[in-house]
């Protein structure tokens, strides 16, 4: 279109050249070739759907490196052994060759491995249903209306499990020294008998006072959590029908909190095959202790001391199983119950 002549009156109506709007097919053209600043609905999609993959990708990698890998490794080493030729001296005189199940056969024939499984159930027979007796016990306490100084209590009763479990066995070790607990400097003015806990049948209760004392908080917050969870009308109603505080804690508190109740009993159960800390730390004190006194124990001697990684990994292997079997047959018979509960 030309241009009008200058000082030329332009009709009315009629658009010049540089004042025309693009053709439809122009606009949709430059906006095909235009940037997009805004994702498509699709984009969005699949970036969503990939996002949670992106977060938990650190917690993965670290699981596989830290975990994952180093349980492999020891299945790995539980399959071998070390074959020695000639004097075992010179490069090549031990070479490392598969052993298939011996290392298992021997872990499980073992007398000292078998005796230790024996004495920490004996342990775990005294530890579990204190532990969690006195956790039951003092949440519905703190639950309880009338109590009054809940938080300094709840405080006092969780502060134990914040103490680490080597510093509480020496701490409690050097209490029941006679030479220099304070416990015995009083029964001794007192005329009364100074019983030996680090001997024979008492370092049975020995041991599983420390770990009583250091593992009734963290149950007890896990049970109380739970029954601040319930609701109030519950206990509104049962007052209404005349029930005292010890009947709607035996009727209503406990049953609903019964799953809290299962999940610190398999808590206990773990931590008690896994003992540790308190016989190693005690052991230096006393002579009643021997180095296989628990099976991680086996495990630490058999792998530093004796210098047999394999077998030591095998009885690790071992442990691990009979700990998953032992948690997987509770919490079947747990949930059967609990459906046949559900089902009344």
């Amino acid at each position: 279109m030309t241009q009008p002549p200058k000082g030329a009156r332009r009709p009315y109506g009629v658009k010049t050249a540089p004042y025309a709007h693009p053709s439809p097919t122009t606009t949709l053209k430059r906006a095909r070739s235009a940037p997009s600043f805004f994702p498509s609905p699709t984009t969005t999609l699949k970036r969503a759907r990939s996002a949670p993959y992106f977060f938990l990708l650190p917690a993965a990698v670290l699981f596989a490196l830290f975990f994952a890998l180093p349980i492999g490794y020891a299945v790995w080493l539980s399959f071998h052994k070390v074959e020695i030729k000639g004097l075992g001296l010179g490069k090549g005189a031990k070479t490392e060759v598969w052993a298939g199940l011996e290392n298992y056969a021997s872990s499980l024939t073992d007398s000292e491995f078998l005796a230790s499984a024996l004495r920490v159930l004996g342990y775990g027979a005294v530890v579990v249903p204190v532990m969690l007796g006195l956790a039951l016990f003092f949440a519905l306490l703190l639950d309880s209306e009338r109590v009054r100084g809940r938080s300094f209590a709840r405080l006092a009763i969780f502060l134990p499990y914040a103490v680490p479990g080597v510093i509480a066995a020496v701490l409690w070790g050097f209490l029941y020294l006679p030479a220099v607990s304070p416990f015995h400097f009083l029964l001794e003015k007192a005329g009364l008998p100074q019983p030996d806990l680090m001997d024979g049948g008492p370092l049975y209760l020995a041991m599983a006072n420390i770990a009583v004392w250091g593992g009734t908080g963290f149950n007890m917050i896990v049970i109380y959590t739970a029954l601040r969870a319930l609701p109030a009308e519950v206990y509104e109603a049962a007052k209404l029908d005349g029930c005292s505080e010890l009947q709607i804690a035996l009727r209503i508190k406990i049953p609903m909190v019964a799953p809290s109740l299962v999940l610190t009993f398999f808590f206990s159960i773990i931590a008690t095959l896994q003992v540790f800390n308190e016989p190693m730390t005690l052991k230096p004190l006393t002579n009643g202790i021997p180095s296989t006194w628990s099976p991680l124990m086996k495990v630490y001697n058999d792998a530093f001391t004796g210098g047999n990684i394999y077998a030591a990994s095998a009885t690790a292997v071992v442990l691990a199983l009979a700990t998953f079997a032992l948690s997987f047959a509770l919490l079947r018979i747990s949930n059967r119950r609990t459906t046949q509960g559900a089902s009344r």
